[in-house]
C-alpha cells in the first residue's frame, strides 16, 4: 500500500514472524478504519475492569501513543476534531461521532493500572493499600490530558522518586517476574525426542534456570493443567 519493503518468514514450523514497517495516515482508509475500531470498542465498553489498554490496542497503537488515546477516550470533543481530519469514508462507517462517553480518571486508571493487574493475578500491583509495591505516577492535573500524560510530575518505583518532571533521579531496576507452573515430568523425554527430530534448535537451549533470574519475583504459582 506504502509501496515500502516488508518481510515475513516461518519460524520453526508452528510459529511466524514479519516486520511490515507502516506509517499510520490519518487520510488512508484502511489506517483510520482501524483507529475507529479500536476507540469504537473501547467506548461501547460498558465495564471498564473486563478490558486493558495494551501495546497494539486500539489497532497497532505503540505506548507511545497512550497519551493522545487516554486523551481520545477522556474528550468527547477532540475525539470529534480527530474524527473530521480522517478519511471521510470512516465517518461512514463507524459511530464516533455519536459516541458522547468520555472515561473519568478513575477508569484510566482502571484500564491501565489496575485491571490488568487483577487480570494477571498480581495482588501487589494496580493499587495503593496495603502490601502494594508503590510503583506510583503522580501527574499535574490539566485540561489538555495528553500534555498531562506525557510528562508526568512523579514517578515512583518501590516507594522511590525515580523520575521528576522528565529528569531521571535514581536508575532502579524492577523485579523478573515469572510463573512456575507445575507439569508432568514424564512427558519430558518425548518433547526432547520431537525437538531434536525437527528442530534445528536443541531442546537444551530451551530451559531457564534460576540463574537468569536476577532479582526475580514469582508473578503467578500454577497448578496442573486440566
Amino acid at each position: 500500500m506504502l509501496g515500502r519493503k516488508w518481510f515475513n518468514g516461518d519460524t520453526e514450523m508452528e510459529a511466524g514472524c514479519g516486520i511490515v514497517p507502516i506509517t499510520y495516515k490519518d487520510k488512508t482508509f484502511v489506517h483510520a478504519l482501524q483507529w475507529a475500531i479500536g476507540l469504537e470498542w473501547y467506548l461501547l465498553v460498558k465495564d471498564p475492569w473486563r478490558i486493558g489498554m495494551s501495546t497494539d490496542h486500539p489497532n497497532g497503537g505503540s505506548f507511545l501513543a497512550y497519551p493522545q488515546i487516554v486523551q481520545l477516550l477522556m474528550d468527547r470533543n477532540y475525539r470529534r476534531e480527530a474524527l473530521q481530519r480522517v478519511h471521510p469514508r470512516v465517518r461512514e462507517r463507524c459511530s464516533l461521532a455519536d459516541l458522547d462517553r468520555e472515561y473519568t480518571l478513575n477508569e484510566i486508571a482502571i484500564i491501565t493500572r489496575a485491571g490488568p493487574a487483577r487480570i494477571l493475578g498480581l495482588k501487589n500491583k494496580g493499587h495503593l493499600g496495603p502490601g502494594a509495591d508503590a510503583d506510583i505516577t503522580i501527574y499535574t492535573p490539566s485540561a489538555d490530558k495528553r500534555a498531562m500524560f506525557e510528562l508526568p510530575r512523579f514517578v515512583l518505583k518501590a516507594g522511590e522518586v525515580i523520575v521528576e518532571q522528565g529528569e531521571i533521579r535514581k536508575d532502579v531496576y524492577g523485579k523478573t517476574l515469572h510463573v512456575t507452573p507445575a507439569y508432568d515430568s514424564g512427558v519430558v523425554p518425548d518433547i526432547k525426542k520431537w525437538f531434536e527430530a525437527y528442530y534445528t534448535i536443541q531442546f537444551a537451549n530451551y530451559p531457564v534456570d534460576a540463574s537468569y533470574l536476577s532479582n526475580g519475583g514469582t508473578a503467578v504459582e500454577c497448578g496442573p493443567a486440566s
